[in-house]
């Protein structure tokens, strides 16, 4: 039998702020942070919207790669929040997610990083994400690394939620990064399609006159701790529910009638009071196969309910395999305090009739939330999320 399992305290760093707080500011103020960046001279990318961190301090580091780096900061960040012990910590389980990983050691960037070269191996293996978490806090209990794409974050979350909710675990990080803004990746997503051409911000526009074309990147780094109803700490949220699914169909697209997601969603919207659910932050990357497909199956799944969505990249840009993770974890911290921010102003609502969440919203006990993420390869996962 699963016990009740709270997240107890996050923290986050994406364009909006290397803070929590900073974070919060932004989504209180309808307030975006994608801008052109002139970190990539030369290499086409100057009219593309992206979401730098306001700082590269918090991916410096010798020892490790800028992901790993950025990811031991988040944790320790979330970890203090959290108030644990030294043996707390030290029994924890850890789960670390990420899309592409190190992928600036991998490709030989990063030449600010003044790195070491003995741990040139490890810098460019994802594993070592959670690794250099495990070390440098002290974490023996076991960690895990969930690469699933752009799932990656919320499919760790719903690890890490069936190992304490289980008693496996005594308690759990969760940490997810992507740092996406590399040439040579940013290339890759243009060569297939999926980077936005016109630099539209404007996820379900497809029938208008600047229509969206693809998503626009962003970096982040975000941590959050998850610990069972006896553990008697302040608690942001009750994490409800996990589903998981896949598609079965196509390495890129998702299929015309949606594919999984609507039963992955389903899934997470039917494990509580279906009434309640307030809100779904759909993935919503911007491509014009997810701005098609992916609003019509979230409306079966809620049985007709216009639910209104409240999609985030818009804010911070669309942060891989940290994205699922850094939107449960915006989430949690705006439920704690009663409320859920309202998007970016000027977006365009699906065509399927499902409104945008234009305002913010009051949030009380016993509301719920769904998150939805879907990952290259047709891997959707979902949570529910409750108001406690």
């Amino acid at each position: 039998m699963m016990e009740n399992v709270f997240i107890t305290a996050v923290e986050t760093a994406c364009v909006l702020g290397l803070r929590t707080e900073e974070c919060l500011d932004a989504l209180r103020e309808r307030r975006g942070g994608l801008a052109l960046s002139g970190s990539m001279p030369g290499a086409g990318f100057e009219a593309l919207p992206m979401g730098v961190l306001p700082s590269r301090e918090l991916v410096k580091g010798r020892r490790y790669g800028a992901a790993s780096n950025a990811a031991v900061q988040a944790a320790t960040a979330a970890v203090r929040r959290a108030g644990w012990s030294v043996e707390e910590i030290r029994a924890s389980w850890l789960y670390g997610a990420s899309s592409r990983g190190n992928a600036g050691e991998i490709l030989g960037v990063n030449p600010w990083r003044r790195p070491l070269r003995k741990f040139s191996a490890s810098n460019t293996m994802h594993c070592e994400i959670p690794a250099a978490v495990s070390i440098e806090l002290g974490i023996r209990g076991p960690w895990q690394m969930i690469s699933n794409g752009c799932s990656s974050g919320l499919d760790a979350l719903g690890m890490a939620w069936m190992a304490v909710g289980s008693g496996l675990a005594p308690r759990a990080v969760v940490v997810a990064v992507d740092l996406p803004l590399i040439a040579a990746l940013l290339q890759d997503f243009r060569d297939t399609g999926l980077l936005s051409s016109n630099g539209v911000n404007d996820p379900f526009a497809v029938d208008k006159g600047q229509a969206t074309s693809g998503f626009l990147p962003g970096e982040a780094a975000v941590a959050l701790t998850l610990e069972r109803d006896s553990a008697g700490r302040p608690k942001l949220c009750r994490v409800e529910h996990y589903s998981a699914n896949s598609d079965a169909y196509d390495a890129l697209m998702i299929p015309e009638d949606g594919g999984g997601i609507e039963d992955c969603v389903r899934a997470a919207v039917t494990a509580g009071d279906v009434g309640r659910v307030v809100a779904v932050c759909p993935h919503a990357t911007g491509t014009l196969n997810h701005a098609r497909v992916e609003p019509p199956a979230l409306l079966r799944a809620l049985d007709g309910r216009k639910v209104p969505l409240l999609p985030l990249k818009p804010q911070m840009g669309h942060t891989l395999g940290a994205s699922g993770l850094l939107d449960v974890a915006l989430l949690s911290a705006c439920m704690a305090e009663g409320w859920l921010p309202a998007v970016l102003p000027g977006l365009t609502p699906p065509g399927c009739g499902i409104p945008l969440n234009e305002a913010p919203l009051k949030v009380t006990a016993g509301d719920r939330v769904v998150k939805l993420a879907s990952g290259m390869g047709g891997h959707n996962a979902a949570v529910s999320l409750l108001v406690v």
